[in-house]
């Protein structure tokens, strides 16, 4: 079968590979490293005249899937980095470079040749394929206020303020620099965090390993978006996180905070698909059966079989087994009764009858037997 070909469109980039500071600061932190890799593949392609591009090229390329591939278009185009148009198909055509000071205006997508008809459809695995897989990934703001040198010194005269940033100095285990101001500033002034939250933040952040400005501004705009406004709903949302990656431990064995990509799958498993902590237990204890370790990867493909199949509890799971066994039972085959060991069993086999027996005792009495 032919690969289908994409076009790639883009305005604004030179034939450079240019990455945007824009890109880096506030997109590149909180996506996961093969979508990145993804996108400076894009911006690489659109440099050369002779990228003959596809899904296949992409990834044989980059040394993925092309499933992964696809996780990372739709990623990108959720983040509105992109603009995918396909055909009748379902196939991928174009790809539109969308250049982050053209993000916020509506594309105009009437200059693209496509010869076949768009089609806004996704496949089934499109919820799932769109997940943003860095626990904290919102839409953030192209750019943010700038605080100039008398705006910082009017509000760091603030008592609040100088106390909030004297705590960050601690957490952060250095003097603070002009871009860590300019960002606890927007906190205060624009996000209106109090100092109580600003110090939790970073207090949270830290506490993970986190001290880029980036995440934490990350995580910041999703509080603010998720409606948390005080220390107290703050800590109460990360409590919850807490006890869902406690009980994966527990259920793992595992005597260690769970890493980065584990992280990114027990968020999936919650924020995503919405199990609770007792389906979210099953699929590891089966995992542990199965595989004789922690695998994150196998317990992911477990509960993505439950979300497709509408699992909500743990009745579900237990109609789901019966449903199986069922099918188990009803494909085997009825075995053939099993024969003997004995060698002569291969011969046909004689019935003898009483008059038989009285001619072979004569013989043989006649034989002198």
């Amino acid at each position: 079968m032919e690969l289908n070909k994409i076009s790639l469109c883009a305005k604004g980039i030179s034939d450079v590979t240019i990455v945007p500071n824009a890109f880096i600061d506030l997109y590149m932190p909180s996506a996961n490293g093969a979508y990145v890799k993804v996108y400076l593949y894009l911006l690489r392609c659109f440099s050369t005249n002779d990228c003959d591009l596809s899904i296949s090229s992409i990834a044989d390329h980059l040394d993925n899937t092309e499933k992964d591939i696809i996780r990372a278009l739709n990623y990108w185009e959720k983040q509105k980095l992109i603009k995918i148009v396909k055909n009748e198909a379902n196939e991928i055509t174009t790809i539109h470079l969308i250049t982050l000071w053209e993000k916020d205006t509506d594309l105009d997508t009437s200059n693209i040749i496509d010869n076949s008809t768009n089609s806004i459809s996704k496949d089934s695995d499109s919820a799932i394929n769109e997940i943003a897989v860095s626990i904290h990934t919102v839409d953030k703001p192209a750019t943010r206020q700038k605080y100039s040198t008398e705006k910082i010194t009017e509000l760091t005269n603030n008592d609040e303020i100088k106390y909030a940033m004297h705590i960050v100095e601690i957490y952060l285990d250095r003097p603070l620099k002009p871009m860590d101001i300019q960002l606890i500033l927007y906190l205060y002034e624009e996000l209106h965090f109090s100092s109580e939250l600003i110090m939790y933040l970073y207090e949270y952040c830290v506490s993970r390993n986190k001290k880029n400005p980036s995440y934490i501004e990350a995580v910041a705009l999703t509080w603010a978006q998720e409606g948390i406004d005080t220390e107290e709903k703050a800590r109460e949302a990360t409590v919850i996180y807490n006890e869902h990656f406690n009980n994966v431990n527990k259920a793992f064995g595992l005597n260690r905070a769970p890493g980065q990509i584990e992280r990114q799958y027990i968020t999936k498993w919650v924020e995503v698909f919405s199990f609770t902590d007792d389906i979210i237990t099953e699929a590891c204890n089966r995992t542990l059966l199965r595989t004789q370790k922690p695998d994150f990867k196998y317990a992911d493909k477990i509960l993505e079989t439950w979300f497709k199949k509408g699992v909500k509890n743990q009745a579900d799971i237990a109609k789901l087994d019966e449903e199986f066994s069922k099918g188990k039972s009803k494909s085997k085959v009825t075995p053939i009764a099993k024969q003997s060991s004995n060698r002569f069993n291969q011969f046909p086999q004689r019935t003898y009858t009483a008059k038989d027996y009285a001619d072979i005792e004569k013989k043989l009495i006649n034989k002198g037997l």
